[in-house]
């Protein structure tokens, strides 16, 4: 396989637990992630992964998945087992729930979460028909009940903004504040939501559908080029899930039963659960100006990732070129 660019090399640290999901670096380029067990962590002297510390910071009593550092040193926490929370990271890892139910209903499998300058928070909401136990048969079945809510500053419970996603995950926001983009990893698509100007409500899933399932969608780093975005894959497609690839990027397929629909906006009939067959399609164009960098968090010239017991940092060589990307 030729590729643009050699890999870089990559770098593990140990920490002593299982499942880092999320990687979130501070102001000082410490790293916070969180475990299955329930301990958040901060992650020190990166630069070395032989004398790097690694530090407890707080512990919630379910599981942490999205995580995002606010301005005052603060941490949003999704809780895969229902709520959004947030964490004092400097008063001794105190932890307060900000929601834990959405038009009557509690809140399950939270996953991604981002905050604005004005301090509303936008979060999605993988499934409500399966625990994050039980996440493989949310992608079989595509019941599509994954949603993006937003808890605005002051208010005690979030707001629907769309439902009908297909295991809606990653979640990042534009430079320009003007659009979210949500990592749906059940139909392989990244969906933007505008937020502002004439799209504001409006959810334009991407043009084509991916051959690896995406679950998380993060900022580039200040070296990737203008305009790119770096979702990370989460496997490749398994045909038993998905059903047949598509033919081509722009030619519909011929599915042998319905795909899962478009996210839509949230009304009173909308149903509880919506189920489609074991497959997916392509969704309508969107102009490739669509997808803007969002602000870069990661350091500059390295980015993050999390998987099993370790943290991973991938280190670019200077002048090295941002590789393109497969879709």
């Amino acid at each position: 396989m030729d590729r643009p660019t050699a890999l870089v090399p990559v770098r593990h640290i140990s920490l002593g637990g299982h499942g880092p999901e999320d990687v979130v670096p501070d102001p000082r380029g410490r790293v916070l992630t969180g475990l299955a067990d329930g301990r958040i962590l901060r992650v020190d002297g990166l630069d070395d992964p032989s004398v790097a510390r690694v530090e407890e910071v707080a512990r919630i009593d379910g599981r942490p998945l999205g995580l995002e550092l606010l301005p005052d040193g603060d941490l949003l926490v999704c809780d895969a087992e229902g709520a959004l929370l947030r964490v004092g990271l400097a008063g001794g890892g105190r932890v307060d729930v900000l929601a834990d139910s959405v038009a009557g209903e509690r809140l399950r499998f939270c996953s991604n979460v981002v905050a604005l300058p004005d301090g509303t928070v936008y979060f999605t909401v993988s499934s409500r028909a399966h625990p994050l136990h039980d996440w493989m048969g949310d992608l079989v079945e595509h019941t599509g009940t994954g949603r993006l809510l937003r808890l605005a500053p002051g208010d005690a419970e979030p707001e629907v903004l769309l439902e009908g996603l297909q295991f809606a995950n990653g979640l990042a926001v534009s430079t320009d504040g003007t659009f979210l983009i949500v990592a749906e990893t059940g139909a392989r698509r990244l969906t933007r939501y505008g937020l502002t100007g004439p799209a504001a409500g409006q959810a334009n899933p991407s043009s084509r559908t991916c051959p690896v399932s995406r679950t998380t969608c993060g900022a580039a780093p200040p070296t990737a080029r203008s305009g790119s975005r770096w979702p990370a894959p989460a496997s490749p497609r398994s045909t038993s899930s998905t059903g047949p690839a598509p033919p081509s990027a722009t030619a519909p397929p011929a599915w042998p039963c319905a795909p899962p629909s478009a996210p839509r906006a949230p009304s009173a009939s909308s149903p509880s659960t919506t189920r489609a067959g074991p497959c997916t399609t392509s969704p309508a164009a969107v102009p490739a100006s669509a997808w803007s960098p969002a602000s870069a968090r990661p350091t500059a010239g390295s980015s993050w990732a999390a998987s099993g017991n370790r943290a991973s940092r991938s280190v670019r060589r200077p002048g090295q070129s941002d590789p393109a990307l497969p879709c």
